[in-house]
């Protein structure tokens, strides 16, 4: 297994328990902090709609954190025997949670809350100053919302995204040269055939002498990885709370201020608006569709699994992305990676049922751009042939920044082809004269 194919099954493991933490870190989303009798220095509950109160130390925590205790629910009316409640009776609603930073705890769940907490209200920020930027603009248009969530989405991961096209690039280009140097790896292989030290330390100086670092391809995906959970609560949590002001205060000030809507007051409704109009076709509400919670337009009736259209849209540019970032290869090895890798973006269907709608409208974005980037840099790649459909415009492409190939042995040194070094045994051997083996005469004398 070469090392380029370990450290793809590797992410491939990172990603798998990057999920499972996703889905078992609720403590951001309610926080610890969010029962008073969590922290022996809780302050005395506040009104959810109040605005909090600035802290005189840096770091403190601001109210109405921690989240006000809800009212216990009055149990039901005795009844006479045989009798059954009132069918009109219907459980009280329950306040919703504030956004509350995550405190560190005995547990390990809560502690790694808490050391992603900071990266979670720099992205919310972000997505609150973008949803800011689009209440102006409907504002000046004469519309009468107070932002467009789903545009401030959009805004947000194009951001993220121009930041890290540094990264990323290297990562394309790393990967096309791990394909040029194939042919030398095979070579090496042959060579080094059942000594795993002698070609590791092989591959190593090969490595180094083109230029090619392998690890630089990991760089993105760990990234991504690193950016899905806070994304993940920043969707759920920070769309759903009533009041976000603890989370929009650094050192005591509050930096961004969101005008909420009116029935945040009273706890039961969230400060921004998570509804997007414009995807309202996926979605029965009037408001449009909600980007806090999963997107679901029907269930399979027998298995009981919700599918998202957005889950099946961001699979689908995900294959085009991976086919993309693929070549065209004749080896066999190489293949039968290649295929492996496109039932990864099949797994987003599968997360369609329980991830919110948000998460998917940033996913699928960040794909769009690395399609672009993709096209750019590289070109179509594997995309084509498609089923047999090579269309005119993807023959001979060149891509508009293309990758050049890594320096082979001999331009290193300034394009003068350099004999390779001799190692001291080589030298050492060819100080010795060799001796005259003495040839085989018969009886008559005669060499044969």
């Amino acid at each position: 297994m070469t090392a380029d194919r370990r450290i793809k099954l590797g992410l491939v493991a990172v990603l798998a328990i990057a999920l499972i933490l996703l889905l078992g870190l609720p403590t951001l989303a309610a926080s610890p902090s969010a029962d008073p009798a969590a922290s022996p220095a809780a302050s005395p509950p506040a009104d959810p709609g109040a605005t909090p109160a600035a802290s005189t130390l840096p770091g403190a925590t601001a109210a109405p954190c921690p989240n006000p205790t809800q009212a216990p629910t009055p149990s039901p009316a005795p009844t006479r025997q045989g009798e059954s409640p009132a069918a009109t009776e219907k459980p009280l609603p329950t306040q919703r949670p504030n956004l509350c930073p995550a405190v560190p705890g005995a547990d390990p769940v809560s502690t790694i809350a808490w050391i992603f907490t900071p990266l979670f209200q720099a992205i919310f920020m972000l997505l609150a100053a973008a949803y800011n930027v689009t209440a102006m603009i409907g504002n000046a248009l004469g519309t009468n919302r107070l932002g467009d969530i789903g545009i401030a989405i959009i805004v947000v991961t194009l951001i993220i995204r121009v930041l890290l096209i540094p990264i990323f690039r290297r990562q394309i280009v790393s990967s096309r040269r791990m394909v040029a140097l194939q042919p030398e790896m095979k070579a090496l292989q042959q060579k080094y055939k059942g000594d795993r030290a002698k070609l590791a330390t092989a591959q190593q100086q090969l490595y180094k002498e083109r230029g090619v670092s392998p690890a630089s391809g990991c760089l993105p995906a760990v990234l991504t990885l690193f950016l899905l959970g806070p994304m993940y609560y920043v969707f759920t949590a920070g769309l759903q709370a009533p009041n976000i002001t603890s989370m929009l205060t650094v050192f005591g000030v509050q930096v961004i201020d969101v005008t909420c809507q009116a029935a945040a007051s009273t706890g039961f409704a969230s400060c921004i608006d998570p509804y997007i109009p414009w995807l309202g076709f996926l979605s029965s509400d009037p408001r449009g569709l909600n980007a806090s919670v999963p997107e679901i337009i029907f269930t399979l009736p027998i298995l009981g699994f919700g599918v998202s259209l957005l889950a099946l849209g961001a699979a689908f540019l995900q294959l085009i992305q991976t086919r993309m970032s693929q070549t065209r290869t004749d080896d066999p090895q190489l293949r039968v990676q290649n295929r492996t890798m496109l039932i990864l973006p099949a797994i987003s269907i599968i997360y369609g049922a329980f991830l919110p709608a948000g998460l998917f409208l940033y996913w699928i974005t960040t794909t769009i751009f690395s399609i672009t980037q993709q096209y750019m840099i590289a070109g179509w790649g594997a995309l084509f042939p498609l089923l047999g459909w090579y269309p005119s415009f993807a023959r001979d492409h060149q891509p508009r920044y293309p990758v050049t190939p890594p320096p082979s042995a001999n331009t290193l040194s300034g394009g003068v082809a350099t004999p390779p070094k001799r190692s001291t045994t080589d030298s050492a051997a060819g100080t010795v004269k060799p001796s005259r083996q003495r040839a085989r005469t018969s009886r008559r004398g005669r060499r044969r």
